[in-house]
């Protein structure tokens, strides 16, 4: 099925049907009952869940098979959203030419910094991406301000040229469409005490989401993938075999830089701004995070990663002291208080607190991270097939 094998087809349509079906499957909870804080099903996280998911796919192509530990990619999110930001404001509102540009021109420019940082390995390789970034974002808060907006960054305005739009009516707001479908377009299905909302914003970025995921796979069981994988393995003896592996390298850091020029660009193609913020080292750090959490070296690993971090950032950053009180008013008061005293630190503002104690046990206890996690899982329940001791007729040679 489209040229992959059983495995990877059956991974492929079992992510196409969790995406398909996200708006279910991340409402469980009705409205309006205690546990509605954690339904996720609304269009803003689920956009973030497939944007980000692309983005940590790009990155696991070039850490997970090369072993390249990049502290920088964050320069090509925010380079591909400034590119499409620009298409939007010169161009057209349409999302299609913001999103190609945004691939090309992040592609440009993580040739140009991986053409340099490759020429080094290990700590400095990662050294120099990450002073790649940093200077990115200095040059995009104040230097560049005629084309980043500097701090107050950039968003459509009813002035810009837009030479392929027609003219807006006065007052009109621009809004980022695909041809004539409206990004912030929503449907709302009610079923009972549920509620479930389907954005036309989230299904298209969930398109180029499983592209980019098919693209991943694709790479993954390709020879080239296998080369990459000889690179992480032992660099240095392909090397002295007289193999150069700076071109496998380079394609492999120019295909994750077009990756996360993607996600840039459809971060602006669903919220129409776009600041230096994006390109921040904390943002670099983020992916490493998502990828670390979800395998390393996996196909689906990131995507994982990616929807939890985002989850706890949105969901269990919005839990505060009220809430907590609300959950456990059943509890006598002075246990009550106890209680939500002991949780608190863990949630709202602590919310990064929980986050690096699930890491750190996720590197202690799972280094493959989630994939490794559910693969342990999925062994406690498979059945073990029964052994059959009865002797079959057949001698086997002692070892």
């Amino acid at each position: 099925m489209f040229g992959l094998e059983k495995k990877d087809a059956r991974l492929l349509i079992l992510v196409a049907v969790l995406v398909a079906f996200a708006p279910f499957i991340l409402n469980p909870f009705p409205e309006g009952s205690g546990l509605a804080q954690f339904n996720a099903g609304y269009p803003d996280l689920m956009q973030r869940f497939v944007i980000f998911g692309i983005f940590a796919i790009g990155f696991n192509i070039l850490f997970g098979l090369t072993g390249y530990l990049s502290f920088g990619h964050a320069a090509f999110l925010g380079v591909g959203s400034y590119a499409a930001m620009w298409m939007m404001k010169l161009l057209t509102m349409n999302v299609i030419p913001g999103i190609v540009v945004s691939v090309i021109v992040a592609g440009v420019f993580s040739l140009a910094v991986g053409w340099i940082s490759l020429r080094r390995s290990g700590i400095y390789f990662s050294i120099l991406t990450l002073a790649f970034a940093q200077m990115s974002y200095s040059l995009a808060y104040s230097v560049l301000t005629p084309l980043t907006g500097g701090e107050t960054g950039l968003q459509p305005k009813i002035t810009d040229p837009r030479i392929l739009d027609a003219a807006l009516a006065p007052g009109a707001t621009p809004k980022a469409n695909l041809f004539g479908l409206e990004m912030g377009s929503s449907v709302e299905l009610g079923m009972g005490s549920w509620l479930f909302t389907f954005n036309a914003g989230y299904y298209v970025a969930a398109i180029v989401m499983l592209v980019a995921f098919y693209m991943s796979i694709r790479i993954f069981r390709s020879p080239f993938g296998m080369m990459l994988r000889a690179v992480k393995s032992n660099q240095q003896r392909l090397n002295y075999t007289g193999l150069n592996t700076k071109p496998y390298t380079l394609a492999a850091f120019v295909i994750s830089g077009m990756y996360a020029g993607l996600a840039g660009g459809l971060m602006v193609a669903m919220d129409t701004q776009v600041g230096a913020e994006r390109m921040f080292w904390t943002a670099s750090g983020e992916v490493v995070l998502m990828t670390i959490l979800g395998g390393v070296g996996t196909l689906i690993g990131p995507v994982l990663g990616a929807g939890a971090i985002k989850y706890m950032e949105n969901i269990l950053s919005k839990i505060n002291s009220d809430i907590l009180h609300t959950w456990f008013a059943f509890l006598p008061d002075g246990l009550e208080d106890f209680v939500v005293t002991l949780i608190y630190p863990f949630i709202g503002k602590g919310w990064h607190l929980t986050l690096g104690l699930i890491f750190m046990a996720v590197v202690i206890f799972l280094p493959g991270g989630l994939v490794e996690g559910g693969q342990k899982i999925a062994k406690l329940f498979k059945r073990k097939s029964p052994v059959d001791d009865s002797p079959d007729g057949k001698t086997t040679p002692a070892e």
